[in-house]
């Protein structure tokens, strides 16, 4: 993937010889400040930078969609800012195909999509605590939502909670505008039917002043093989195979001949 909000992989190596011996594998990407986390603990973002930010996100999120990936653990210690407030998704870890099977053990606790938690058939009860926090954010799902819950303990246990209204984010949030209002009440919508994609919440008029669609790249659908049953040596084979491709590679790009290339002064 080569996208400009997304971690770079400048080169990937290991000191071992060959594949049956491989234990360790070193991969360089571009040098970042800090993560957002780890900025948000001694700083308080100004509006500017928080619509900077978050275009960027949207930005590379469009991207990876486009290519038939989800994250699946999108969190502030997984995106990292430089000092010019460029923004880059890290930690592909977790990511799969759009089409492979969502479990609710995948993304960090306290980052989990609703949906998710609600049909991972063996949630614990901090994840029910977590679910009744965001609801008393959100508000009580309806039924549209709930009949596309696959648990029938987590649909009942939600219908006997206490009805609770959204939140008012303006009360919230007071010095927000009521653009970043109706973005944030948008996106935090229990029902991801009713979310925006992130091609469409780029659209907002929150984020107007950065929106360029002829500079919102999308990627052609990865065709990634199914290799879950790969045993560990094939598994071996396979890394150490792509660590020879990815150096031939960067070797071609490092020898093709610049724009300036044998100019003469």
């Amino acid at each position: 993937m080569n996208h400009e909000n997304i971690i770079d992989m400048l080169d990937v190596f290991t000191p071992d010889i060959n594949a049956t011996s491989l234990q360790d594998v070193y991969f360089v990407s571009m040098l970042m400040g800090a993560d957002l986390s780890s900025i948000l603990k001694i700083q308080r973002l100004s509006d500017d930078h928080i619509q900077f930010l978050v275009y960027q996100i949207l930005r590379g999120l469009k991207y990876i969609h486009s290519a038939g990936l989800i994250h699946r653990d999108l969190k502030p210690s997984n995106i990292a800012v430089n000092e010019d407030c460029e923004l880059k998704i890290l930690d592909f870890g977790l990511a799969r195909q759009t089409d492979s099977e969502m479990t609710g053990y995948v993304a960090t606790r306290w980052y989990r999509a609703p949906e998710i938690m609600l049909n991972w058939m063996h949630y614990t009860q901090t994840d029910i605590d977590q679910l009744t926090r965001i609801m008393n954010v959100v508000g009580t799902p309806n039924e549209e939502f709930l009949s596309k819950i696959q648990s029938d303990e987590a649909r009942n246990y939600i219908r006997n909670l206490p009805k609770t209204p959204r939140k008012d984010f303006k009360r919230l949030f007071p010095s927000a505008s009521p653009d970043a209002i109706d973005l944030l009440e948008r996106t935090l919508n229990l029902d991801p039917d009713y979310r925006p994609t992130a091609s469409e919440a780029m659209e907002h008029p929150y984020l107007k002043q950065y929106h360029d669609p002829s500079d919102e790249p999308v990627s052609p659908p990865l065709d990634i093989d199914s290799d879950g049953d790969l045993t560990i040596d094939q598994w071996k084979e396979l890394i150490w195979n792509e660590i020879g491709d990815f150096a031939e590679e960067r070797a071609k790009r490092l020898a093709a001949p610049t724009a300036n290339n044998g100019a003469m002064s």
